[in-house]
């Protein structure tokens, strides 16, 4: 599978532009620790009317953070593509961690999925944000496509769950608050 994967990005490093050597470093960056997703989620923590949301979104990130850098990556140990072609040419300093899943991509839906599972139509800018973020790391050469797939897939799942999580919470206080009036 390697070989094959490594094709499709030697592939991708011949539609290499000037802009996009620019831009994708910089993209790339948004999804650096997740920075760009918590400051988002932040903002929506500060914004009463919003709080929920950014609730949802946190526990979508915290997620996350828990079971794909925490767990599966060091689970899986794959090793990056720069590695098994050391010919490749990089543009951003090397990542130090393991390869799968893309955790770029894995937060990024993570926040996506939170929003789009909370009905929130914030969730398509931000999937063109996430997908950019997502393709920046195939064009910087440092995942395999299907990390960034399965990165993005776990991230919606963990987005699904951040849902079902702050539903079943605001069930329980509403059920405590209910029997504490009785």
């Amino acid at each position: 599978m390697n070989l094959f994967e490594i094709g499709i990005l030697d592939k991708i490093q011949t539609l290499r532009t000037g802009f996009g050597d620019v831009f994708f470093p910089l993209v790339t960056k948004l999804g650096d620790g997740g920075i760009f997703w918590i400051l988002l989620t932040l903002a929506m923590l500060i914004v009463p009317r919003t709080r929920k949301l950014g609730l949802t979104c946190a526990v979508a990130l915290l997620i996350d953070v828990a079971l794909c850098n925490g767990l599966i990556k060091n689970l899986v140990a794959r090793t990056r593509p720069y590695v098994v072609n050391p010919d490749a040419v990089l543009l951003i300093p090397k990542p130090g961690e393991y390869s799968f899943p893309s955790g770029h991509s894995a937060a990024s839906f993570s926040f996506v999925g939170a929003l789009a599972f909370s009905r929130c139509r914030w969730w398509i800018p931000a999937g063109a944000v996430a997908l950019i973020v997502a393709l920046s790391r195939l064009y910087l050469y440092v995942h395999y496509p299907t990390d960034v797939l399965c990165g993005a897939l776990f991230g919606l799942l963990f987005g699904f769950l951040a849902v079902q999580i702050v539903k079943k919470a605001e069930d329980l206080i509403k059920r405590k608050r209910e029997n504490k009036n009785e």
